[in-house]
């Protein structure tokens, strides 16, 4: 047998083993999921019960040495929704380790881990016994398979498995070799930050708190021990020393020795601790200074701030442990770093755990997590509307060119990255569409966008190529609609503006066929002018009146006004010198700042676009299940 040396320590104190690959299958709502990751923060998005915590829970149950043996123990819940375990089955958690050759390390893992290819695996499976398998390969073919129970099937870890194709395994088929969770406890460290965590008392508990592993980890010399030693000594003297102290040791010595009686009874005296070295690093805990306060203790912080505390600690743990070669890797799962956070706070955190030496899976709600980190690092997990979740990741979608992902990494800032998060999107070109859409869509249609988990989402021009190839079955499983223009030119472009002499007349922005979009996932909804010239209707003129009288413009209002009369009285009045003159007015003082103002006024309105209310119409269909 081929063997080959699999050897994890750190080359320098710059670089350290790291996930990439993570496949699951038939666990829970992740019935098949895999995703190549890279080094450093990697986010995984999605809408509630689409399956993160489960993500989080697969891999401590394949890398994580202290949980016990009968938390690996599945149960029939556990399986994916549509199986059962009265037949045959299995639950597979597989990761894959890169950059770990050529690092000899006493708590490397086994060299059976490593494959051909260079990279290392280990994996989780549970699946029946050997004997039960054993019975079932002896059933002739044709006949019943016995009804199998939880017990029938048990959990194994294995090393490694070449020539295997984990999409294609079954519960049949074994592989690699016997592992040992004893190994991941040496080596390989896995902590958790769980969606509904209390650092405070992490913090306080030497067991729990992070302090006690760095004091642990800084190896104090002996002679430095002793005398921390004697100061606690000192201090116990002099706490003896005073009277009240001395004479309520005494009366509770006396207390003991009734309740106890003389032959068990021993002697009772007050102090800070036995007075040993390990005493001493128990009882240390972090003082905080600041806001006017000194010494402080973390329990009169608030909760952000001592989760990002807590993170800091870790991450200087982890910094330690690279630093002394005594890791064969390490792995800081974190639900919901956002937590109680301020904004800009999350967005510091994030940039400090890009720049660490660590490995760090996020799930997140928050874009202002999500904007701070590069869209290769993304992967969004989408619920079907059934019991199974899609995962898709952007920047491995085959639609996406680099050019497009060059664009989408600029464009998804803390705002504009909510199209990963929607349950459905609804891509605009400006802030106009953005700030009147929702609204009217409420006053008119009775339809609210946040409650139908529709996300409107501007791009700031009519470039949607970039963004709606993320949608579809290769991609992002959510419609998507596109709301356009019929001349397909941005809002805010200007057709006046002479181009230069020298300009490249075929570098000038190219009309994209929208038509080349469409598909099972996305749909192209175009009106046929401007989007202020379309929402200039009969039932709307109310609106557009007062809120032309507020910015500024009332001779526009009083037109307007003439318009209303005329439809009032039955009759059917030309729009267009309405629909100028409203456009004009957008332009004149700024087509977001006209949008807020006539979104104030939106209760006398009562009718919407054919094309707005086709496009809402299209996304509240039934989704299509990928």
């Amino acid at each position: 047998m081929k063997k080959y040396h699999f050897s994890l320590t750190i080359r320098n104190a710059g670089a350290t083993m790291f996930i990439s690959r993570l496949f699951i299958k038939n666990f829970r709502n992740l019935r098949h999921l895999d995703v190549e990751i890279g080094q450093g923060v990697t986010c995984f998005i999605g809408e509630n019960n689409s399956g993160k915590t489960n993500l989080f829970h697969a891999l401590r149950l394949v890398l994580d040495g202290n949980i016990s043996a009968q938390r690996r123990r599945l149960q029939p819940e556990d399986l994916a929704s549509g199986l059962t375990f009265a037949k045959p089955e299995h639950v597979l958690v597989s990761v894959e380790f890169s950059d770990f050759a050529g690092r000899p390390n006493e708590e490397a893992l086994p060299f059976t881990a490593v494959l051909e290819n260079g990279k290392a695996r280990i994996s989780y499976r549970f699946r029946p016994k050997a004997t039960v398998r054993d019975t079932l390969e002896q059933i002739p073919e044709g006949d019943p398979i016995p009804k199998l129970k939880i017990d029938d099937y048990v959990w194994e870890i294995a090393a490694g498995g070449d020539n295997i194709d984990l999409n294609t395994v079954t519960w049949k088929d074994s592989f690699g070799t016997r592992f040992s969770t004893d190994n991941l406890q040496q080596g390989y460290l896995v902590v958790v930050m769980e969606a509904i965590r209390d650092v405070e008392t992490r913090l306080a508990a030497p067991r729990t708190s992070p302090l006690q592993q760095i004091v642990e980890q800084r190896n104090i010399p002996d002679d430095e021990r002793a005398r921390l030693v004697e100061h606690l000594q000192t201090a116990n003297t002099n706490i003896n020393a005073s009277a009240t102290i001395r004479t309520l040791g005494t009366q509770l010595s006396d207390s003991f020795k009734e309740a106890a009686g003389k032959s068990f009874a021993m002697g009772v005296s007050l102090g800070l601790g036995e007075p040993s070295f390990t005493d001493i690093s128990r009882g240390l805990r972090v003082l905080l200074s600041g806001y006017g306060l000194t010494n402080l203790d973390p329990g009169r912080n608030g909760l952000g701030l001592n989760n990002v505390l807590y993170i800091s600690m870790l991450l200087n743990y982890f910094e330690g442990r690279v630093a002394e070669q005594r890791t064969a890797g390490q792995l800081l799962l974190v639900e919901e770093p956002e937590a109680h956070l301020h904004p800009q706070l999350q967005r510091v955190m994030v940039a400090t755990l890009q720049r660490k030496n660590v490995q760090v899976f996020i799930t997140t709600h928050s874009t202002h997590v999500t904007s701070g980190v590069p869209l290769s690092s993304h992967v969004v997990l989408t619920s079907t509307g059934g019991p199974v979740t899609k995962c898709t990741k952007p920047t491995a979608i085959p639609a996406l060119v680099a050019r497009d992902v060059a664009d989408l990494e600029r464009y998804l800032d803390a705002t504009r990255s909510t199209l990963l998060y929607a349950r459905k999107v609804l891509l605009v070109e400006g802030p106009a569409e953005q700030f009147v859409i929702p609204p009217l869509a409420k006053k008119v249609l009775d339809i609210d966008l946040d409650e139908e988990g529709i996300a409107i989402v501007p791009i700031f021009g009519t470039h949607f190529a970039s963004y709606a190839k993320l949608f579809g079955p290769g991609g992002i499983q959510k419609k998507c609609a596109i709301l356009t223009d019929g001349d397909l030119k941005p809002s805010d472009a200007d057709p006046n503006v002479a181009a230069d002499e020298e300009e490249d007349e075929a570098a000038a922005p190219q009309r994209q066929d929208l038509n080349a979009l469409r598909g099972q996932f996305v749909e192209v909804f175009t009106c046929q002018t401007t989007f202020e010239r379309e929402i200039t209707l009969p039932g709307t003129l109310a609106m557009l009146k007062a809120a032309t009288r507020e910015i500024g413009a009332p001779r526009v209002a009083t037109a307007l006004q003439r318009l209303e009369e005329e439809v009032a009285a039955g009759r059917q009045p030309d729009l267009s010198p309405g629909k100028d003159s409203v456009l004009r007015t957008a332009k004149k003082f700024g087509k977001a700042r006209f949008a807020q103002v006539i979104s104030k006024h939106v209760a006398s309105a009562t009718s919407v676009p054919d094309y707005v209310r086709e496009a809402l119409d299209w996304l509240m269909a039934d989704a299509p299940n990928g």
